[in-house]
């Protein structure tokens, strides 16, 4: 699958501030329609209770469906595919096209599986993965 970006992002832009907010909060998914900022990460992940992934998953794709976030980049932060949710999570968020994932990424191997499926803005949130940023990047790492 081609890893370029959608049509409305193909030029280099800046991203001064991109905005988290949690996929079970419908209130902040309104509110990111109208806030001053490049773009807005839906996360899935940390700020989501175990018992409301799937209704934040489907809170995240009807917000997705409905658009109306102008030029602000959309990014999802799905679970980790080493969870009982990362899989669901990229295969409900397919249809949807959102910008970008973002997923956690404890291990260089789960980062290499989800940038082959779509265009992903990596986490790195471990000192190793630091280290090994050159490997994954060119896809030598393990």
């Amino acid at each position: 699958m081609s890893l370029s970006p959608p049509p409305r992002l193909s030029a280099p832009r800046p991203r001064r501030s991109l905005l988290y907010l949690p996929g079970s909060n419908a209130r902040a998914l309104e509110k990111a329609r109208t806030l001053a900022c490049d773009g807005v990460i839906l996360d899935l992940e940390d700020s989501v209770a175990p018992n409301a992934k799937g209704a934040a998953r489907d809170q995240v794709i009807d917000a997705l469906t409905v658009g109306g976030f102008g030029r602000r980049e959309v990014v999802v932060r799905v679970n980790g595919l080493e969870t009982p949710w990362g899989e669901q999570d990229l295969e409900a968020l397919a249809p949807a096209a959102p910008d970008a994932t973002a997923p956690h990424t404890p291990h260089s191997n789960i980062i290499r599986v989800a940038v082959g499926r779509d265009r992903a803005i990596l986490s790195i949130e471990s000192w190793m993965l630091i280290l090994k940023l050159l490997e994954i990047v060119d896809g030598t790492a393990l």
